[in-house]
């Protein structure tokens, strides 16, 4: 692990503890932007408070920030305790980083993901599928069909692993032989290690599940790929709802919609959603261009 992974590790990721108080992305970025601009080279000692002072922070602050990168023992215990469950992190600093994350996500980047599988399906071919638990047979079927054609099209499926849709569309691509990439709102260290799957979970490896990070990690899932389907939502109301609005008001990713009908679906396909069939999926680089939604300037 380089000097700057081990920064950022200190700065950004709980280490085991949800209650450490680490910088945000957007003050992640604050930082990185103050040190570029101070052009400061650091080789015969480490940072203190006044060269913290001296790039604009208070001493509240500035003792913040240095408590956090002090942590060094921490930071070693975690990852010997990550290397035995598998688990790498990978920080904006590493050179497996998803570049797709940073420049779609911007100040909402996190400044570390911790994973467990194969790196290089990072590298391949992606495309996303969202949706509700408790899904209908249509819904279903099309959410099936997508991870079908993303293993038989050569892309690797992103999802979030959770009960209804995410794992109907995986087991499909699986049992097609495909690949799939899983961000898990829950704890990597149950999660079996295979080459076909790519876990991967925001703020460390062994966090328990909570309904925060389950909202948080949908950013994720629709800023990773260039298309992400959606075979149902709720209207007004759930993950797959809030995630897909997101995405369509900041453009991440382009949104194509099972065409189930459902007041869900018309108020997305407002948004700039595309309503699509199963039958749109045989090929992924034919699917229709996305008409301006209300976000749309």
């Amino acid at each position: 692990m380089t000097g700057a992974e081990a920064g950022f590790l200190l700065l950004t990721s709980s280490l085991g503890n949800p209650d450490r108080k680490v910088l945000t992305t957007a003050q992640l970025r604050i930082l990185s932007g103050r040190v570029k601009r101070a052009e400061r080279v650091t080789v015969d000692r480490p940072m203190e408070a006044e060269d913290l002072i001296a790039l604009g922070y208070g001493r509240e602050m500035a003792a913040h920030i240095l408590q956090l990168l002090q942590q060094e023992q921490l930071l070693h215990l975690y990852c010997k305790k990550a290397e035995k469950e598998g688990c790498i992190p990978l920080t904006w600093a590493s050179n497996a980083y998803p570049a797709g994350l940073k420049h779609r996500l911007g100040e909402e980047t996190p400044g570390c993901i911790w994973c467990k599988g194969d790196l290089s399906l990072l590298m391949q071919p992606m495309v996303a599928l969202v949706g509700s638990r408790d899904l209908g047979e249509r819904n279903r079927s099309f959410a099936q069909q997508v991870g079908y054609q993303a293993a038989r099209q050569g892309y690797v499926l992103v999802s979030g692993n959770a009960r209804g849709a995410d794992q109907a569309a995986q087991n499909a691509c699986l049992r097609a032989g495909g690949k799939v990439i899983c961000i898990v709102a829950d704890s990597l260290t149950d999660k079996p290690l295979r080459e076909d799957v790519l876990y991967i979970s925001e703020d460390g490896f062994d966090l328990p599940f909570t309904s925060q990070r389950a909202i948080s990690r949908n950013r994720l899932i629709h800023a990773l790929t260039e298309r992400t389907f959606v075979a149902q939502s709720a209207l007004q109301t759930g993950g797959t709802w809030s995630g897909t609005v997101k995405n369509l008001r900041h453009g991440w990713s382009s949104v194509y919609l099972f065409a189930d009908d459902s007041p869900a679906f018309w108020q997305l396909q407002q948004m700039g959603g595309e309503g699509i069939t199963e039958e749109d999926l045989l090929d992924f680089h034919t699917l229709p261009r996305q008409l301006p939604g209300l976000f749309e300037k």
